[in-house]
């Protein structure tokens, strides 16, 4: 049992311990070092827990990053798994192994649809909290990338130069290789880099083989449209505008027949018929002779003879009609001849006698007659003064080419003009290139000139003002002329009575497209494979044309300026050549026969190559500077090794600053196709 005096004693040392508050202070101390201590070392961990997962956390997103870039359009595995190694690359080289006291670290990337997704894991030891029971902690996170497209739309404006038939490979020279193209022609080069293009931002699949395919189920979706812009002395883009667009009168440098009043035969007067001849023919062979009579007590022959009857014609009164008509003209007449027939029967007689009977037989044979006769009759001339066609006279020509005009957007596909044989009409074919509207002579666009139309990206035509709007190239309708004793080329009329030729040449590019979507693959496959290469260099007026198929604010203003929802759109202009810029003065271009028409140059002289040249090159460099200050992305790609170094200067002049790629083979024209592509889409963070 308890002891009361210790009890008791020990009642009174806490009374006492109590009612004294000397030393408190550090029990109390003591006893919340505790609770201090984990609030603290909890305070610690957790930032390093913190730390471990947003540093853990920005690895795995570069990882997945620089997985689907690597993937590009392609898929996960291509390549021996190259983006799945870029993925770990990139994680390892943003969050070492052993980072803030981690360890036991795992990672992985996987992709689907064309997101990668990742995830990453390490351990973490606490340093404070071990002392409360709190010893590993795990810490994880995912990440998700993919590809996203903008509101985009893409014109590619591509050379489609006779060069483009050459090998991809060489710098010997090759011409258009006889208008062939070669086994590894570059335009064999540019059809498999842009349908590679196509495949890296549309995500769907063509039928180039690009490596690898995009994965099913990543087709885009956003607003994405491909357009097309084939140039080479000219472009084909008149069937693609509004009636409005063309003018209805348009000047050639053609022929204009010429004629005389002279009194021209319009009628005659019919004569009358008469026998001209007539002509009597046996027909068939003699029938068998028969007695017919029989006369007796004939003294002898003689008398029998005279009892012979007279032979004689027998017609039948029944005229045929008319054959083998034909007429002549004599002194002015007009004579007409023709024949007919009338058939009959011969009557032949002959006599038998017979002395010992005194008998005299009557024997008839017989064969039928034709009676042939020749009819004329002569008609005199009825005259009437007319013009007459005399010659033509070889000049500029206005026509009336309103009837390719089927109403809305549609195109008829020629037109009858008056410079047929002796100026008839005849037909003339249009394919759809275009001549260009007005223009200036100078060699300064910097700034353009406010007349020059031709370089005014935006300005819609005004319908009855024919300097704002553009003419049809028929090719048909025009005529070179030359005369003199050395039959060279003149600006001067030319009078000719006979057919003068063509001394110019023409050709026609593939007619364009513009902005669409392409989600059906195949129809993105047919157009590339019909690119034709033919006719010669004149980069500006691609480089025109492309541009007002893309602007925003210009003639397809009410397509391009949005998106059918009113969302913005990235603009991109894709310009690809293999040369420089050649021209010559007997071409068919936008600007009509240089030698003859002079648009654009003196129009005191012919203009030479180099004059020409330069126009092309100022004109095209003035568009570059137009393009860039629409706001659009301006790409450009020089190809093959023909490029000379002033070229080159100019093309990286004409670029975008750093989106400029050279390529010297069809290789590197695919893979600066895809680094474009790949460029213009966008990574973004999914999660």
């Amino acid at each position: 049992m308890f002891d009361k005096a210790k009890k008791k004693s020990a009642q009174s040392f806490l009374q006492e311990l109590r009612s004294n508050t000397a030393g408190n202070t550090l029990a109390m101390a003591a006893m919340a070092l505790f609770p201090l201590a984990a609030m603290i070392g909890g305070g610690v961990d957790v930032s390093r827990i913190y730390l471990v997962q947003t540093r853990l956390q920005q690895a795995c997103d570069a990882g997945t990053l620089a997985g689907r870039r690597q993937m590009a359009g392609g898929n996960w595995g291509a390549n021996n798994n190259a983006a799945n190694t870029a993925a770990n690359n990139m994680f390892r080289a943003n969050f070492d192994t052993d980072a803030y006291g981690s360890y036991d670290g795992t990672t992985a990337f996987s992709e689907n649809a064309g997101t990668v997704t990742g995830t990453a894991t390490v351990k973490l030891d606490m340093a404070v909290m071990q002392m409360f029971g709190f010893g590993t902690k795990s810490v994880s996170v995912e990440c998700d990338a993919s590809m996203a497209i903008p509101n985009t739309d893409v014109m590619f404006v591509l050379d489609t130069t006779g060069s483009m038939n050459c090998p991809d490979t060489g710098s010997n020279y090759c011409g258009n290789n006889g208008n062939v193209e070669a086994s590894n022609a570059r335009i064999r080069g540019l059809r498999s880099a842009v349908k590679c293009f196509y495949e890296t931002l549309a995500k769907r699949d063509s039928d180039e083989d690009c490596g690898s395919s995009p994965a099913s189920g990543s087709e885009n979706t956003a607003h994405l449209r491909f357009g097309f812009m084939p140039y080479s002395t000219n472009v084909n883009v008149g069937k693609l505008l509004p009636n409005d667009y063309l003018a209805d009168n348009w000047t050639y440098q053609s022929r204009e027949a010429v004629t005389r009043l002279e009194n021209v035969v319009v009628d005659y007067e019919a004569g009358t018929p008469y026998v001209y001849g007539s002509t009597f023919y046996y027909y068939g062979n003699w029938s068998g002779r028969s007695t017919v009579d029989t006369h007796y007590n004939v003294r002898n022959s003689n008398a029998c003879k005279s009892l012979q009857p007279e032979d004689y014609d027998e017609m039948s009164d029944n005229e045929g009609g008319r054959f083998s008509e034909s007429s002549w003209t004599s002194d002015g007449n007009r004579i007409t001849r023709w024949y007919t027939d009338e058939t009959g029967t011969r009557y032949d007689y002959s006599t038998q006698y017979s002395s010992r009977r005194d008998r005299c037989r009557i024997r008839l044979r017989t064969r039928t007659l034709l009676q042939r006769r020749e009819y004329r009759q002569v008609d005199t001339p009825v005259y009437e003064q007319q013009q007459v066609f005399s010659h033509y006279d070889y000049k500029p020509v206005t026509f009336n080419v309103s009837g390719l005009k089927a109403g809305g957007s549609s195109w008829n596909n020629s037109i009858d003009l008056p410079v047929g044989n002796q100026g008839l009409d005849t037909g003339m074919s249009w394919d759809g290139c275009i001549e260009e509207r007005q223009t200036v002579r100078t060699t300064n666009f910097n700034p353009i000139p406010t007349a020059a139309y031709d370089l005014d990206i935006d300005r819609v035509p005004t319908t009855g003002n024919p300097a704002t709007q553009w003419g049809p190239l028929l090719e048909d309708a025009v005529w070179g002329r030359y005369g003199g004793y050395n039959n060279s080329r003149t600006t001067d009329t030319v009078s000719s009575p006979s057919n003068l030729s063509r001394n110019f040449s023409y050709t026609c590019a593939n007619e364009a497209r513009k902005l669409q979507r392409w989600d059906n693959p195949a129809d993105f496959d047919n157009y590339l494979d019909d690119l034709d290469a033919t006719g010669s260099t004149y980069h500006d007026i691609g480089l025109i044309w492309g541009a007002r198929f893309l602007s925003p604010t210009g003639i397809f203003a009410a397509e391009n300026a949005t998106t059918d929802n009113g969302g913005a759109i990235d603009r991109h202009l894709i310009f690809m050549t293999d040369g420089d810029t050649v021209t010559s003065s007997s071409q068919y271009t936008s600007y009509g026969v240089e030698w003859y028409d002079r648009r654009r140059t003196s129009a005191n002289s012919a203009p030479s190559s180099n004059d020409l040249t330069t126009q092309v090159n100022s004109r095209f460099l003035a568009m570059c500077r137009a393009i860039k200050n629409q706001n659009i992305t301006l790409w450009v790609v020089s190809f093959g090794n023909g490029v000379s170094s002033s070229s080159i200067t100019n093309l990286q002049n004409c670029a975008t600053s750093g989106k400029f790629y050279n390529a010297s083979n069809s290789a590197e024209l695919l893979n600066n196709f895809r680094t474009i592509a790949n460029d213009i889409s966008q990574l973004r963070l999914t999660n």
